[in-house]
């Protein structure tokens, strides 16, 4: 019997796969420019959560690819969420919103916003909304779904990761185009924030869920009890 040698279909797989991944990040970001900007596709969020669990399904071999696995230390992960949480909301009240304000008008409020006030219905189906469609929805889409197809682009080194949360994170801000320019921005630098606990939990997308939960839920109370206004 001869030895075995090594054939090129390895390394041609790899840059098909690398393509694929190119692929599925670009059509991504026609979706989300798609609804959010010409509103000429359904719902991003639905559509790439959809996409994005059957991609990584079939292509990874199992969703614990984009990060649902079981952490190590769930208090470590709750401990990154609540503080990257903090991180964003400050940073939105007293850096993002001020500065952007002597260029746009504020951040338009979601629809629901402006009914939550002293409203405990709505504002438990607010909490409801952010937990399912806000939380879990966004976050598989953009951290768990397209992150890790820009990262396949670089072979998934850590710096393909970070080139990754930038390129995700403004499309994450075009996902929020409806709050306007300043919106746009603020939502951009939120994705580069939940980003950023995406990698400090190494790559656990329980981080970006809690994180993301912690931010929209500080949203509703201060909505309810009208603290802002």
């Amino acid at each position: 019997m001869g030895l075995k040698t090594e054939t090129p279909f390895p390394s041609t797989n790899r840059f098909a796969s690398r393509a694929l991944s190119a692929f599925e990040l670009l059509f991504g970001g026609f979706i989300i420019i798609g609804h959010n900007v010409f509103r000429i596709v359904p719902n991003e969020v639905i559509v790439l959560c959809v996409l994005g669990l059957v991609s990584v399904r079939l292509r990874d071999g199992g969703w614990s690819a984009m990060g649902f696995t079981r952490p190590a230390s769930w208090r470590r992960i709750f401990l990154i969420g609540l503080a990257a949480a903090g991180v964003r909301i400050l940073l939105g009240q007293f850096v993002i919103e001020p500065v952007t304000g002597f260029f746009w008008p504020t951040p338009t409020a979601p629809a629901l916003a402006n009914e939550i006030t002293g409203n405990a219905k709505i504002a438990l189906l607010a909490l409801l909304l952010v937990w399912t469609f806000a939380a879990f929805g966004e976050e598989i889409a953009y951290r768990g779904y397209l992150l890790m197809r820009a990262a396949d682009i670089g072979r998934r080194s850590t710096t393909a990761y970070w080139a990754g949360i930038v390129v995700v994170s403004i499309l994450f801000g075009y996902g929020h185009y409806y709050k306007g320019p300043s919106g746009i921005i603020d939502s951009g630098i939120a994705g580069l924030i939940l980003g950023a606990a995406y990698m400090l939990a190494h790559r656990n997308l329980w981080a970006c869920i809690l994180t993301h939960g912690f931010i929209d839920t500080f949203g509703v109370i201060d909505a309810f009890f009208g603290w802002s206004k």
